[in-house]
Order: structure tokens, then C-alpha cells, then sequence
């Protein structure tokens, strides 16, 4: 078996190597130096036109999240530990058999945005062209999929027109359903500073008042789906005010008539501000402050993609740019913020079941062909396969009889989570590819092959402003973990596929832009993404390229980017000429109803990442938020009767969820917010894409997460608790029950229904010790109050603490309490756990509660320097601070990557309000 190139042999122990981050679409440069021991040194690349050297906590993080603890090393089949030979060799005639008794369309790959663009390219080129099928889909799809479909609708074809410097230089930047403050930080920490440098305007479009809206100087909350009647709203009001640019339209575009007409029937059915359920003034405010500013940037994000309307809504943005002709210009332009690190460059290489690589369409033969010769391919796909959605519904019906999940985990992220679980555990053959020997799809998979890791893995990968970085492996990949691309190569070549012989991913990268290139002149297959002159770099020149824009053009011998297309036209459509696409708003998918009465929205959290295989490896980003949450307006709590803390039920017709209430003015009432992030391996029912609904949109096919009717109720869990040790706990058999990392061990929260109260005074201190290993001689403190209905224990050996537990019951001696409220607070004894027992601390370790106030920060607000809500409140009353600024002097906290600014922001704010309330 031919063996890789690996890249990490060439870098010495305690050198410094340029990379990217792994996480969002922003596509920081990192800075990693590593010792033998894999301790890692982060900091931003001040280089990187990125980040320019500014890195968000769970960048700065990425070094904690490399360990060794619950990797997966070795391939298995069926359980069974195998060597690479034995598993590939076993893919590849498992898949043959398949294909030959039931065609190519029988097996199809789910893959991910996490990817680099040299493992997108060997899948896309393996199915597409060897295997024959097109069912190859990526967690993108659930991302930015209705951003691509718009863009080609408008443009012709899948382009980004403007960069990251364009934020900056804008006078009105629009937020549209993007939480930037906590999803995309380090560009909204560059928006934020070029505000403060600049003064322009802002504005968010969102339902929620998010964090982002520190900054904002105008908030629309409109209602959940109606962006499309806002932006038609926009487009008449423009079409009759100086700002319409009628030169621009007459040389470049087609359609606007058709997009007035469908605009002004749209305006024409009732009183626009009313059914957006904003103000007149705001949203007067609004059209005026577009109108008036020919510098206007649109950022927008999931909010907008994930929906039935999704495609929709991005060309309703789209339209206002094209109509005023403000796109790829300086400061002037819509702009899509991707969530995950190659959202774009998976795009680049055909990573979407509707799409052909190097930016070249399935249905046009012309562009078949050209892939088809140049990969020497015995077949070519010939229309579009199964999306995300559809993809899972036919392994569901046996359409699907062997499906790779490599980079994700569908179980968790995927709407209607439940019955993909069910239709993988049906599979035939289910394959994966992971990085963690535990999460929600190895659990049901016949095969697993060890990948490489952040730090581990060498390639690229695209941002969202069409830069190309260069994501360098800095250490040698644990047990035998091996790239995907390689992994690919092989089974391809066990297939007895020729052209796939690949020794690094060097060699898959200089094909891929040597496609880009072919033929891409005037003409049927000309389009815009072009890389070709990278084609000819050597390996040293490719170890070290620099990042670059694409298209790359050659200037003076030179390869040189592109920041900006479209200002002057040249679009990639049969004519050459933008579409204006005339949209209608519509309801789409289900909409709330008397046993479902209100709406679920999703999304992420600061310091979390898709589904926590990464990120919950480290407590300095559990310690933000460690437990799924819903975010309920106080008027729905009230009507609930739910405080924060409860734990509130969520069910709807698809599946059910449960999180502890948090209650916010910022969420609209009927409308519930939770995050994505928790799995079944962390979580015994916190799973929330089990709860969202499998609509999608009709055009790009990504599901609808911002909308799903629920029924909400109080959950009926009596017995309330936790238990915290210093290693790792197995989930309880609870209704409710959340593992989250601290900083010196584990703490798992719990809380069930239990019908027997004799059980709890009978059994609950046996249970309780049971569940706790400790050494030999530990010493247990207690303190037991069967007629309060709690119970506290503590574990002391050496005089340090091992381990603490509590809970509470509410019986009968406590009617009117809620048993939650008889557990401590958990910030102070997550700090104790492993620490020496001091004889004050021993006198109030049960109690939950410190001897000295001021050692219990709280939860924590700033991760980087471990600054809790507690402290910064108390200096912020002590010192009267007023200021993010005066914090920071104060604590350090925001300081540093300030992604928690926001966060202090709104702590200033709640404490003007109490100061201003008496």
C-alpha cells in the first residue's frame, strides 16, 4: 500500500507554523507552536489579512482541544479492530457488491464543511466520476446552501463580490440574521473598531436582540420569515428614489421590472410595517438611512439561509445591491458570513450533491465532458443527486444501502434527528470517518477509520471572502490516524480506479487548480473561479503560499488575487447580464397551531462549536455555558410558569427536547431559542435537531432551523442535582442529564421524575456514593436533611476534594419550593474540586457557598482570563464602572480576543436599570 507524505515530519519540535483555524468561515491565521509532549502554544497570525493577528476564544482554545483523550486510533470493522489494508480493502468491495446488485445512486457520501478542499476534491472526483454517483452531500448544505443557490440565481454562478476590507470602509453595514458578535467575532470586533474609528451606521435585522446589538444603532426585529417582504418593501422604495442606479441596470442586469411587479403586490397586500411587526418609524428609518448611503454593506448569515424561504430571501438582498448598484465595490456589496472553515472551498471542488467541481454545472454537457476527460473518469455523473434531507429520508427507505459520514454527525445536526439515527442503525453499510472514538455516528456505523485531526491534517481551505489559506499539520497524527483524502485514494484504488494515486496533498491540490483552468476562456465553460496559475507550484511553494483571493490571475509572472467582481459586470449567466429575481413572501413549511403554539429557533453559542466533539474537550469554554439552553421571553415564561433554571419541556410533532430556561427581553414572545450543540454521547436528551423540522427550502434544499411549531410546558422533574469528580462520568439513566468538563474534572447534571419519595431517603445517599470511584480512606462529609428533602456530599482524600454531589427533592415538607433552589451554585466548587481542603472551606464546602463572597465569580463571562459574571457585576457596583473599557482596565476581562464584550456591555446595561430602578 503506497504510504503519504506526511507534513508534520518536516517540522521540528518548538517551531512556529502559520496555519488557519478550524472553526467558523472568517478563516483566521494562527500561529501553533508545539513540543514533543503536543502542548501547544496559539496565537494569531498578525500577518493573516483575516484576523490580522486576533484570534476568538475558541481559536485561542484549539490547543486544548488536541489531547489524546477519546481519540479514535485504530480502524475497526464491525467492532473489531482492523489494520488500514483490512478496512479499505473491505470498503471497497462491500461497495462494488452494492453498486453491482443495486446501481452507483446506492451509495452516497455525507461529508463536511470541516473538510480540507484536498479531501473534497478525491470524494467529489471518486463518486461523481468513478463510482458514478452524484449523492454527495455536506453539512454546508445546512449552512450556506441557499446563499449558493442565490448567487447563482443572480450572478450565474456561486461568488462572493466583495471582501473583508469592504466592512470596514462601509457607512451603513446590515446585519440580516446573524449573531456576528458571538459567530463571527474577530470580523465583528474589526466592525466594531471601524465604528469607533469612523462612526458608521449599523443595523440589525433579526427577531432576537442578540449581542451583536451592541453596536447597533437601528434594530429591526422583524418577524421570524418575513425578510422577503422587507427587502420588497426596500426595492420599490428604492425604484422610486434617486438611489435606483439606472445606468447600471440598463448596462449589467435584467428583470427588475419583473422583480417591481412581484415587489409591489407584495407591498400592496396591507401595511408593511405591521405584518414585519416593527414600528413605521424604524422601518421609515431604515429605507432612508439605504437610500441615502451609497456605501452600504449587507451581511447575512443563517438566519437567512435556514429557511423554507432561504434562496428567496438571499436574492431579495441581492436585488436591492443590483438595483443601486452597489456590489463589488469599496464598501458596497451583499456579503454571505459561512459558519464552518471551507464552506467555500467545499463549493469550490463540486462539495453539494447539484454541483460539478471547479465551479461547473451537472446539467451543461459541455462541463461534463471537460471534467470527465480531464479526470479520465469511465462515467460522468449526469444530473444532480440527493441533498442533505432527501439523502438521509432514501437510506431511511433502503434507496441508500451504504453511505460514508466523514467530518460530522448527522445525528445531532440534522433536522428530524431521530429518524436519521433510526435509518443509519437500518443501513447496510454505514462508514466513518472521525477524529473521536465516541460521538453519535460511531455508535451505529459497521466501519470506522481514525482521521487526522486540527494540527495533525495539511491542506487548505476557502474563506468567506474567497480567500485561499494554507491549514498546515504541526504534529504527526495520533495511533493510526490517517488524511481523508488518503483514506479515499485508497479504497478508490482497491476499486481498481486509476488517477488516484496521490502521495500528499499537494499532489490533489495542484489538480484541482489545473481544473479550474481547463478551457476557462470565452465561452460555454468559462466561469469565474479560477486557480490555475497555482497549478504549477512546486511542493516547497505550496508548503509555503501565502493566502491569496481567487481568481487568481498572473501579473508580472506573478500569481495575484481578485478582492472584488461585478462593480463593472461581467457576471457568469448566458448573457453575461445579473438576474434581479422577482421573490413573493409566503408562509413555507408549518406554521404554529393550537397544539404547537410556538415557534423553535436554533443556532449556536460564543464558545461552542457544531456538535462539542472539539470544543467540549476544554473547560475553559464549557465553563461559559455548560448546559443546553432555552431562551424564552418573560412574558412566555410568566405564562409557562417557568423561571430561570427550570427545565423546560420541548415537543414537537417530530421529536422532543429538554433545556434549563434562561429568560431574556431580547427573545420574542412565542418564539423559543436553543442552541445547537449538545449530542447523545454528552446529553441524554438535549439532541434539538430531534425537535426541528425536516422542511427545506425548494430551490438549494437547506432545511428550515429558524422555525419549527412547539409545544412548551415545565418539565415534571422533582428530583434535582449534580455530582462532580475527577474523571470522566457515565450518563446517568435520568430523564435530564448533561456532562460538562470543568477545569479539574467532570460535573454532570441531572434531574428526573421519581414517584416514591421513600426511594430518595431510602436510597439517595447509597445512590449518590455509588456513583462516585474514589480511593481507598476517603473521608465523606455529609449533611442530610430528609424533611427539606436534601442531600450533600463531599469526598476528601490527601485533604483535597475528590468529589462533591447534591440533590433535592420537593416533598411534601416543602411545598411552594422548588428543589432546584436547595442545590448550590456550581461556579465556586467547580474551583475546589482537586484543591486542598482548608479548615474554613471544610466549613462551608457543603453549604455550596464560599466563606469569602468574592471568591465565587460565577459564571464565567470572559474565558480568556476566567473573569465571572459575579466579579465583573461586583466591580461594576464597587467602582462604578460604565464603560466595556473601564472593565476591561479594571478585571482584564474583554481584553483580549473580545468576544465577551457584549456579554460585559449587557451587564452594564442591566446595571443601569437596577441603579435607575431603585
Amino acid at each position: 500500500m503506497a504510504e503519504y507524505a506526511v507534513y508534520a515530519d518536516r517540522i521540528v519540535a518548538g517551531e512556529t507554523v502559520k496555519t488557519t483555524c478550524a472553526y467558523c468561515g472568517v478563516g483566521c491565521g494562527v500561529l501553533a507552536t508545539v513540543d514533543r509532549e503536543r502542548h501547544f502554544a496559539i496565537t494569531g497570525d498578525d500577518a493573516h489579512p483575516a484576523n490580522f493577528g486576533r484570534l476568538c476564544v475558541k481559536g485561542s482554545a484549539l490547543g486544548e482541544t488536541v489531547g489524546t483523550d477519546g481519540r479514535l486510533l485504530y480502524p475497526a470493522i464491525g467492532g473489531v479492530r482492523a489494520t488500514w489494508d483490512q478496512a479499505t480493502g473491505y470498503i471497497a468491495e462491500q461497495l462494488q457488491d452494492i453498486v453491482a446488485k443495486f446501481g452507483p445512486e446506492s451509495v452516497a457520501f455525507y461529508v463536511s464543511g470541516q473538510f480540507l478542499t484536498e479531501d473534497y476534491y478525491v470524494v467529489n472526483k471518486l463518486a461523481k466520476g468513478f463510482i458514478g454517483t452524484a449523492n454527495v452531500d455536506t453539512n454546508s448544505r445546512l449552512c450556506m446552501s441557499s446563499a449558493v443557490a442565490g448567487h447563482k440565481r443572480a450572478f450565474g454562478t456561486d461568488t462572493v463580490p466583495n471582501c473583508y476590507v469592504d466592512f470596514e470602509a462601509a457607512d451603513l453595514l446590515t446585519f440580516v440574521g446573524s449573531n456576528a458578535a458571538w459567530c463571527h467575532p474577530i470580523l465583528y470586533q474589526r466592525i466594531k473598531k471601524a465604528k469607533a474609528e469612523r462612526g458608521m451606521k449599523i443595523v440589525s435585522i433579526d427577531p432576537r436582540k442578540t449581542d451583536t446589538n451592541e453596536i447597533v444603532d437601528l434594530h429591526l426585529p422583524i418577524k421570524s420569515g418575513t425578510d422577503v417582504l422587507l427587502f420588497n418593501y426596500l426595492l420599490v422604495q428604492i425604484a422610486a428614489s434617486t438611489a435606483c442606479d439606472h445606468d447600471y441596470i440598463a448596462a449589467y442586469t435584467d428583470g427588475l421590472d419583473e422583480a417591481l411587479q412581484a415587489a409591489e403586490a407584495d407591498v400592496a397586500m396591507g401595511d408593511v410595517a405591521t405584518r414585519l411587526g416593527v414600528s413605521g418609524e424604524a422601518l421609515t428609518t431604515f429605507v432612508e438611512w439605504f437610500i441615502a448611503t451609497p456605501k452600504a454593506m449587507t451581511l447575512f448569515s443563517m438566519g437567512v439561509n435556514q429557511s423554507g424561504q432561504g434562496t428567496d430571501k438571499v436574492n431579495g438582498i441581492i436585488n436591492i445591491h443590483l438595483a443601486t448598484g452597489r456590489i463589488g465595490k469599496e464598501g458596497a456589496g451583499p456579503f454571505s458570513l459561512t459558519g464552518q472553515p471551507n464552506a467555500m472551498g467545499g463549493r469550490e471542488v463540486g462539495g453539494l450533491a447539484n454541483m460539478l467541481a471547479a465551479h461547473l454545472e451537472i446539467a451543461n454537457a459541455d462541463h461534463r465532458a471537460l471534467v470527465q476527460d480531464f479526470w479520465h473518469a469511465p462515467t460522468i455523473i449526469t444530473g444532480a443527486g440527493l441533498k442533505a434531507v432527501d439523502l438521509f429520508d432514501a437510506v431511511a427507505s433502503g434507496k441508500v444501502k451504504a453511505v460514508w459520514i466523514m467530518a460530522t454527525n448527522p445525528i445531532v445536526s440534522m433536522p428530524n434527528a431521530d429518524a436519521v439515527r433510526e435509518a443509519l442503525t437500518n443501513c447496510p453499510l454505514v462508514i466513518v470517518s472521525e477524529v473521536m472514538a465516541d460521538t453519535d455516528c460511531t455508535r451505529v456505523a459497521d466501519v470506522v477509520l481514525p482521521a487526522l485531526g486540527w494540527g495533525e491534517k495539511d491542506g487548505t481551505v476557502t474563506n468567506s471572502e474567497r480567500r485561499i489559506s494554507r491549514q498546515r499539520g504541526v504534529m504527526a497524527g495520533l495511533g493510526e490516524s490517517r488524511p481523508d483524502w488518503w483514506a479515499l485514494a485508497q479504497v478508490a484504488q482497491k476499486m481498481g480506479y486509476a488517477g488516484f494515486d496521490y502521495a500528499s496533498a499537494h499532489d490533489v491540490f495542484i489538480e484541482h487548480a489545473a481544473l479550474s483552468g481547463v478551457k476557462n476562456t470565452e465561452g460555454a465553460v468559462l466561469r469565474d473561479f479560477d486557480i490555475s496559475p497555482l497549478a504549477a507550484l512546486s511542493l516547497d511553494e505550496y508548503d509555503a503560499l501565502e493566502p491569496i483571493q481567487w481568481p487568481i490571475r498572473v501579473i508580472d509572472g506573478k500569481p495575484v488575487g481578485t478582492d472584488r467582481l461585478f462593480a463593472n459586470g461581467e457576471f457568469y449567466t448566458e448573457n453575461r447580464r445579473a438576474k434581479i429575481v422577482p421573490i413573493r413572501h409566503q408562509e413555507t413549511g408549518y406554521q404554529t397551531n393550537a397544539e404547537y403554539p410556538y415557534a423553535l429557533n436554533t443556532g449556536r453559542v460564543r464558545d461552542q462549536w457544531h456538535t462539542m466533539t472539539r470544543t467540549g474537550l476544554t473547560a475553559r469554554l464549557t465553563r461559559h455555558i455548560g448546559e443546553p439552553f432555552a431562551e424564552l421571553n418573560p412574558v412566555d415564561a410568566k405564562a409557562l410558569g417557568v423561571v430561570p433554571g427550570d427545565i423546560l419541556h420541548i415537543q414537537s410533532a417530530w421529536g422532543q427536547a429538554l433545556a434549563r430556561v434562561i429568560v431574556s427581553d431580547g427573545q420574542q414572545a412565542g418564539m423559543v431559542f436553543v442552541p445547537i450543540h449538545w449530542n447523545g454521547v454528552n446529553s441524554t436528551l438535549s439532541r434539538i435537531g430531534a425537535v426541528v423540522n425536516p422542511v427545506v427550502d425548494r430551490i438549494s434544499g437547506q432545511p428550515e432551523c429558524k422555525h419549527t411549531p412547539v409545544a412548551l410546558k415545565k418539565g415534571a422533574l422533582n428530583l434535582h442535582g449534580f455530582l462532580m469528580t475527577s474523571s470522566s462520568i457515565a450518563l446517568l439513566d435520568a430523564d435530564y442529564a448533561v456532562n460538562v468538563r470543568t477545569i479539574n474534572g467532570f460535573r454532570q447534571e441531572f434531574a428526573s421524575h421519581i414517584e416514591e419519595l421513600t426511594a430518595f431517603s431510602e436510597n439517595g445517599v447509597d445512590w449518590l456514593t455509588s456513583l462516585v470511584d474514589v480511593p481507598f480512606g476517603t473521608e465523606r462529609l455529609e449533611y442530610i436533611d430528609l424533611a427539606q428533602g436534601v442531600i450533600r456530599l463531599a469526598w476528601i482524600h490527601d485533604s483535597k476534594l475528590v468529589a462533591f454531589a447534591a440533590m433535592a427533592l420537593a416533598m411534601g415538607g416543602t411545598e411552594g419550593v422548588d428543589a432546584r433552589q436547595l442545590v448550590p451554585a456550581r461556579a465556586w466548587l467547580d474551583d475546589q474540586l482537586g484543591l486542598e481542603v482548608s479548615s474554613v472551606t471544610r466549613r462551608t464546602i457543603l453549604s455550596g457557598v464560599p466563606a469569602d463572597p468574592a471568591s465565587d465569580v460565577g459564571p464565567i463571562i470572559c474565558s480568556c482570563f476566567s473573569v465571572g459574571r459575579n466579579t465583573i457585576n461586583r466591580a461594576i457596583c464597587e467602582q462604578k464602572l460604565q464603560t466595556v473599557a473601564e472593565v476591561g482596565q479594571c478585571l482584564k476581562a474583554g481584553t483580549n480576543c473580545g468576544s465577551c464584550q457584549s456579554e460585559i456591555f449587557r451587564l452594564l446595561e442591566q446595571a443601569d436599570k437596577a441603579a435607575a430602578a431603585g
